[in-house]
């Protein structure tokens, strides 16, 4: 797939995540890259066949204190290759680019690994987010 219909599946996946956690996104981008490096698998502790889809790089909000600023802006990396090799069709393509970036913008507001989860397994079964 090229990468123009690759960003357009970004594009649709990040509209079905919630919009009052898309309004809170500020100073983070979103960077598209082939694969991830084998430094990158390394530093990560990942062995073959297990993979990479995406990573949050940044100070997470949480960890942000007064002073936090002038700083380049956080990253969101999704790896295309991987997506694509575990999405047998478009449809589930853009449900996994968007458990990915649910699961790395979790990592932006300093969520905890079972509060992604249960965020993603509520979103995907479509139940409603609790109040608050």
């Amino acid at each position: 797939m090229s990468r123009s219909d690759f960003e357009r599946l970004v594009n649709n996946a990040l509209g079905t995540i919630p919009r009052r956690f898309r309004q809170a996104l500020a100073n983070l981008v979103i960077v598209i890259e082939d694969e991830p490096s084998p430094d990158l698998l390394d530093e990560m502790e990942i062995e073959p066949p297990d993979t990479l889809l995406g990573l949050y790089q940044g100070t997470p909000l949480t960890e942000r204190r007064w002073d936090y600023g002038n700083t380049l802006p956080d990253r969101i990396l999704l790896f295309q290759g991987p997506l694509e090799r575990d999405s047998p069709n478009d449809d589930d393509l853009v449900v996994a680019i968007g458990e990915t970036l649910i699961h790395e913008i979790g990592h932006y507001f300093g969520l905890s690994e079972e509060e992604i989860e249960e965020i993603e397994e509520r979103y995907w079964r479509g139940r409603p987010e609790p109040p608050g």
